[in-house]
């Protein structure tokens, strides 16, 4: 099991980016948060095994059909215990 943190930048506020990285953690079973940052970027702590998280990282990159995402920056973390993958405000 491994936790991640990603920023993700670009049109991502405003495009449904949120609703679709919560679909496909359900789908991956990936389980933590996703929330907008007052700087425009998206926040996303996820948490998998490393084909889950391998995967889901495309997802990110690729954002939904109207986003625009210019870059994702990620680092490990600590394991949180997530029981699911929801939008935080």
């Amino acid at each position: 099991m491994r936790h991640l943190n990603i920023w993700v930048s670009g049109k991502v506020q405003g495009v449904f980016y949120r609703r679709f990285i919560v679909d496909q953690a359900q789908q991956l079973g990936v389980k933590g948060l996703v929330k907008n940052l007052p700087d425009g970027r998206v926040y996303i702590e996820a948490e998998g095994t490393t084909d889950q998280l391998k995967v889901f990282e495309t997802f990110c990159l690729a954002g939904s059909p109207a986003s625009a995402v210019k870059q994702i920056t990620k680092q490990e973390g600590s394991i949180q215990g997530f029981d699911d993958f929801r939008i935080c405000s």
